[in-house]
């Protein structure tokens, strides 16, 4: 198995849902994906051709950045790149860079939409530690949507993050 497909297994593995496109259908599916959202958090630096076929609104992150109250509007939603992925865990790595924002865009909103190219998926944790542009930036390691589980293991989506992770897997 390749290193794009054992991350796409393996983050199925943690609900979540795993798309595959090529570059010229990425727009599309992102906008499929987003179609149901109130408003799109935007952070900087996110590719414009992605934008193209949007049809909702977009909320960029600015100056001021936006707030925990803002991110937390109903059916709001964040578009994101990563910086690496982890096919051994099926995690995605940001470290913040461009086209990825802050760590609170990435943990308020109820949806978020990740987009990963085939180039970026390494092997294990070493191999991303190697990968990363700049391994002395703060990172956020993801695995699925935010999930927990109560003594009696019932589990419960969405208590301390996105209750929707999807991931576009952009194959060349």
């Amino acid at each position: 198995m390749n290193l794009p497909e054992l991350f796409a297994e393996r983050a199925g593995d943690y609900r979540a849902g795993m798309h595959h496109c090529t570059e010229a259908e990425l727009p599309a599916v992102l906008a499929g994906l987003l179609a149901g959202a109130s408003r799109v958090v935007l952070p900087a630096g996110i590719a414009e051709p992605w934008l193209t076929g949007l049809t909702v609104a977009t909320l960029p992150d600015g100056t001021p950045p936006l707030t925990a109250a803002d991110l937390d509007e109903a059916g709001l939603s964040v578009l994101t790149g990563c910086a690496v992925a982890i096919a051994e865990t099926g995690t995605i790595v940001l470290d913040a860079g461009p086209g990825q924002g802050r760590r609170l865009l990435t943990l308020v909103p109820d949806h978020h939409v990740c987009v990963v190219r085939d180039a970026q998926i390494v092997a294990d944790v070493p191999d991303m530690i190697a990968a990363l542009p700049d391994p002395t930036r703060p990172l956020t390691m993801i695995s699925g949507p935010s999930a927990t589980s109560d003594i009696e293991l019932n589990r419960v989506e969405g208590v301390h993050g996105p209750r929707r992770l999807d991931i576009v897997c952009v194959h060349p």
